[in-house]
């Protein structure tokens, strides 16, 4: 297990995302719970809420009786002036996706700021890394592009959404480049020629909804679409497996932590 890492949230935050984690934590077994959201990209803002993304492991009892539970179980709430959205889904729907490429599955487990982790989790993260494969482009390219349709949608775009289309496709242009995972902006950009995203930085620090000025929005759009176009050039020149080569490691993982929590 690593080491405690201070967090890039407030004392005041800390306090009130722990005492959550220790409440869900009587309902669940968790693997994991890793910071993610504006915090963990860099781009924090005073009105930003605290994300907190976990997996966890279900009784295996449960998994084989007549009524399953859920593989997902979420709580978003304001507890003195702090909106907690937190959400963890079950192993086997983590390790399913990860093979898929999914990749808010592998910052989860692969995730810079994790906040709660079980010993568990130091044999998962070799497997995880080692899974990396290009299926990893579907998920990273279709999200940016989600972010990019809703910012050139929008009347008044805001340094939120074009900073999440940026976040999205740099991460993912990274991890294909290299297999590592990257969340914060400001430093991924800064490996492939966005620094000037501090502007951004700056505009979204000022508050959640912030929109920018007309000609500051158009010039944006056009970087985000150079860094889509990144995400799709690191794809094309990946020397990473089309698909993941240790599915059956993974399988072996799942199926030793199924006898180990089966009540």
């Amino acid at each position: 297990m690593r080491p405690p890492i201070r967090l890039p949230i407030s004392a005041h935050q800390d306090a009130i995302a722990r005492r959550v984690l220790a409440e869900e934590s009587q309902q669940r077994h968790h693997l994991v719970i890793t910071l993610t959201g504006a915090h963990a990209y860099g781009f924090p803002s005073p009105d930003s809420d605290l994300d907190l993304k976990g997996v966890h492991i279900a009784p295996t009892r449960a998994l084989l009786g007549f009524h399953r539970g859920p593989d997902h179980a979420s709580r978003l709430e304001t507890i003195e002036g702090v909106e907690i959205d937190y959400a963890s889904n079950e192993l086997g729907q983590v390790l399913g996706g990860i093979v898929k490429g999914i990749g808010s599955f592998y910052e989860r487990i692969l995730g810079m700021w994790p906040v709660q982790e079980s010993p568990e989790l130091a044999e998962l993260r070799p497997l995880v890394v080692r899974s990396v494969s290009r299926r990893v482009h579907a998920h990273y390219r279709g999200f940016a592009t989600s972010q990019y349709r809703d910012a050139q949608q929008s009347p008044t775009p805001t340094a939120k959404n074009v900073l999440y289309v940026l976040r999205t496709a740099l991460t993912g242009a990274h991890l294909l480049a290299s297999a590592t995972l990257c969340t914060d902006l400001e430093e991924v950009a800064g490996y492939y020629g966005f620094e000037h995203v501090r502007e951004l930085l700056a505009i979204k620090r000022e508050g959640e909804r912030t929109p920018l000025p007309a000609e500051v929005a158009q010039r944006w759009l056009v970087e985000a679409e150079r860094a889509m176009a990144l995400l799709d050039r690191s794809m094309e020149r990946s020397s990473l497996p089309d698909d993941p080569p240790n599915v059956a490691e993974l399988e072996e993982y799942l199926i030793a932590r199924r006898r180990e929590h089966f009540d």
